[in-house]
């Protein structure tokens, strides 16, 4: 049977896992590389706020994978965001975050792959680490399957399968286990290969940027999802999206310039919410790509910067050998300019980084910190940034969500920089400093999402129009 025959209109699943490290990432990456072998149009999207995984996304399926994260942007964000991007695709396959039913807390389902699975109605394609296991897999099942009867599940997928023989076990304890649920179904068993495994370091796995996937690796991941697993029986148990139709156009409006705004897109600075970027330009944007790692000068006619986060710390030496640069950009922020810096780019304004060498290395030197790195993370987890003064975000009391994780922390604090973000975690409202405002460049270890609040990208677009 034809898997594109059956799915006429997009088809939509998630790829959850019991826990991380079970493999999900790389069972999600084959799984697409297998669906485009076969001639069809993968639209990709990522559980939660990770930006590694998207990169990755993108390199197999040829498109922007777009964040799907309904405590930042949502509910109805995040389906606005699943249906924008996934029109047109023959599939959408949505990678979770996690374990499946874990999230913000160990007493809500908030925030978990579950609760995203059930809010756009998408059924579950359950990844189990099977290693070292028999009939224990069905004790395994049971739980999973069982623990929301409102989740649905396609089926499992057995991974990290040591032989034929260890596949027959498997099988026969699913099979044979009288308690497991219908959805307890087994999808395939994914033979264990660790030239298959993809490298990682301390935010996680090694992104496309740094690491672009061979097209040789893609292939086998594609004959590694495509020979052991049933894409046909998971498409047919999958339902097509419902589309709304297309508003109509607009009266065509005067039309505005775009505003000429830089953003460094490298390997070190590649940390970027495609929504985010998609939102600025519908504000007025033209957003123009450089490299702070490559270029000497900036793009002609800039009237904003936008530095993402990203890997500053492990290209350290080279974005310090770029001292010309390094004083343009030091110039455009003095001038007065808009400048936006999350997390990485945020470091990459101060006076040095400190990176995995141990050395200072000079930066651009607009906030008087400096960035070490530690041992151990420095900040993971959610947060809500409110504006206590007027900004390019907004007026003061504007609001945005975004995410935290970083291993860096400034060993010095900047006497001439006050916070601007009055910062809310899970536990309520903090003493955080955040939200470094220096003239008008704006530097936070938070990576906003602006769906939380398109009229903040909107602000940004208007206050560089301005300058």
């Amino acid at each position: 049977m034809n898997p594109a025959m059956d799915a006429p209109r997009c088809k939509a699943f998630v790829i959850a896992g019991t826990n991380s490290g079970c493999g999900k990432t790389l069972v999600s990456l084959a799984v697409m590389a297998a669906l485009r072998a076969r001639g069809l149009t993968v639209a990709p999207f990522k559980a939660g706020p990770d930006f590694i995984d998207p990169t990755l996304h993108a390199a197999v399926c040829g498109r922007a994978s777009h964040n799907l994260d309904p405590w930042m942007c949502g509910p109805e964000a995040a389906r606005a965001i699943l249906l924008r991007h996934a029109r047109g695709a023959d599939v959408a396959v949505v990678e979770g975050v996690m374990g499946v039913f874990d999230g913000i807390s160990g007493s809500s389902e908030e925030g978990s792959t579950a609760a995203l699975a059930k809010l756009l109605g998408l059924p579950v394609a359950l990844v189990l680490d099977a290693r070292s296991m028999a009939r224990s897999v069905a004790a395994l099942a049971l739980g999973y399957t069982s623990y929301d009867p409102e989740l649905s599940i396609a089926g499992l997928i057995l991974n990290r399968v040591g032989s034929a023989n260890h596949a027959a076990l498997l099988r026969e304890a699913i099979e044979t286990s009288p308690d497991l649920p219908s959805s307890a179904r087994i999808l395939g068993l994914l033979p264990r290969d660790e030239a298959l495994a993809l490298p990682s370091r301390h935010l996680g796995l090694v992104t496309a940027q740094d690491n672009p996937l061979d097209p040789d690796l893609v292939a086998r991941l594609a004959r590694w999802a495509g020979d052991n697993l049933d894409l046909t029986r998971l498409l047919n148990a999958c339902p097509a999206l419902e589309f709304p139709e297309p508003e109509k156009a607009p009266a065509p409006a005067a039309r505005v310039r775009p505003v000429r705004i830089g953003i460094a897109q490298d390997a070190a600075f590649c940390f970027t919410y495609a929504e985010n970027l998609r939102l600025l330009e519908a504000a007025g944007a033209e957003l123009v790509p450089f490299s702070p790692l490559a270029d000497t000068t900036l793009p002609p006619g800039l009237r904003g910067l936008y530095l993402p986060g990203g890997y500053p710390e492990l290209h350290a030496a080279r974005l310090a050998a770029n001292a010309g640069l390094r004083a343009e950009i030091k110039s455009f922020s003095a001038a007065g300019r808009p400048v936006y810096a999350e997390c990485g780019g945020f470091m990459y304004l101060m006076d040095s980084i400190t990176g995995p060498d141990g050395r200072p290395h000079p930066m651009c030197g607009v906030f008087a910190m400096a960035a070490t790195m530690l041992e151990r993370f420095a900040a993971l987890g959610y947060r809500e940034a409110v504006t206590t003064r007027d900004s390019f975000l907004g007026p003061a009391w504007t609001m945005a969500r975004g995410h935290e994780f970083h291993y860096s922390s400034p060993t010095s604090a900047d006497p001439d920089v006050e916070p601007l973000y009055k910062v809310r975690d899970r536990h309520g409202w903090t003493n955080q400093a955040e939200g470094f405002q220096k003239g008008n460049t704006l530097g936070s270890y938070i990576h906003l999402h602006l769906a939380s609040n398109p009229d903040a990208a909107s602000a940004f677009v208007e206050a560089c129009r301005k300058e």
